[in-house]
């Protein structure tokens, strides 16, 4: 089969390599559509070497087709259309004892630590396949992995209908908790630095804040009698973010935790003790979120479809990849595995 492998920082090999054997627990899923997110740029730039076996092709967000099943293999058939959930647990760890099975002592991640979704086929265990509705269209499918972690942080936030929410970071993620978290009934504002960015937020009618260019903790202020918001998610990953945000929660306000910050950032402690603000980390999904996901896509629930920056084919990857890395204006950019799949 032919695959796009990552070879070394910043760069991509198209290439022919092996079938992977498939298990009596496993399928083969011939794949349609895989998304390219932060992760795998960080893979591209050489951060994760040593977590990717070089030569290796990477990416996670996947929509495809069954294309084979193993022996044990029951509740699947041969064309069914499936997405993949790549969280693969150890199963015996205390964290996956007490439910917590996503955030396993012992997590692998598939795209990862293994052989990954820029491919034309992927072989994956059985159970983390979920059936996808057969009318939904595989290209919007691919959107629910990264759909499916802003249904997680939503949930983490334990957001009512009515809340105040601020979204500090209008990028992919940022904006699909934006969407998420109004279609949960949030009255949602997006702070982002990027103006193409805010752009498209005010054009799927959210309130958008530039901070370099308004006082975002004035105007959040303003508009809840002096109090602050309900919910703040820190999806920015910048210093600034993570000062801002004890400033911009109410007293026993909830913040929610997104970004990955490589390196300890200034966090105002003295804010969390006289507010008694929460603080809530989130990471990837449950079962529970996948399916949700799976149900907003399917339902059209989401303008999701503006969210698409850029489909390239699979034998392009470097060039994708280039594109990104030169384009902070871009969103999501899906790569193409199979051309006959639609």
């Amino acid at each position: 089969m032919k695959a796009a492998q990552y070879i070394k920082a910043g760069e991509i090999a198209y290439r022919d390599i092996p079938d992977t054997p498939l298990g009596d627990d496993e399928i083969r899923i011939k794949v349609a559509y895989c998304g390219i997110c932060g992760t795998d740029l960080h893979i591209f730039k050489g951060h994760m070497d040593a977590r990717v076996r070089a030569p290796q092709a990477v990416g996670h967000e996947i929509s495809g087709i069954v294309a084979e099943v193993g022996k044990n293999v029951s509740d699947f058939r041969i064309n069914q259309k499936v997405t993949v959930r790549p969280l693969d647990n150890c199963g015996k760890c205390n964290t996956c004892e007490a439910g917590f099975t996503h955030i396993c002592e012992k997590l692998r991640f598939l795209g990862i630590e293994t052989a990954g979704g820029f491919a034309q086929y992927w072989t994956v265990p059985a159970r983390l396949v979920h059936h996808l509705p057969e009318t939904l269209p595989l290209k919007l499918a691919a959107l629910v992995e990264p759909l499916a972690v802003a249904c997680h942080d939503v949930r983490r936030a334990e957001l009512k209908p009515g809340d105040k929410v601020i979204v500090n970071g209008g990028g992919p993620i940022g904006m699909l908790i934006a969407l998420c978290a109004r279609a949960a009934g949030g009255m949602v504002t997006i702070s982002e630095i990027n103006e193409k960015r805010l752009a498209l937020a005010h054009s799927l009618g959210f309130e958008t804040v530039n901070p370099l260019r308004t006082d975002l903790v004035a105007k959040i202020r303003s508009e809840t009698g002096g109090s602050g918001a309900d919910i703040v998610f820190e999806v920015s990953g910048s210093e600034a973010g993570a000062k801002v945000m004890t400033e911009l929660a109410r007293p026993r306000g909830t913040i929610v935790m997104v970004a990955i910050f490589a390196k300890p950032v200034p966090v105002d402690l003295h804010k969390f003790f006289w507010k008694e603000l929460r603080m809530v980390g989130a990471r990837v999904y449950e079962y529970e979120d996948y399916e949700k996901a799976i149900r907003l896509v399917a339902d059209k629930a989401l303008p999701l479809e503006s969210l698409i920056s850029s489909v390239f084919p699979l034998n392009q990857l470097q060039n994708a990849f280039e594109y990104l890395t030169a384009s902070p204006d871009a969103m999501k950019v899906l790569i193409q595995c199979n051309e006959e799949i639609k």
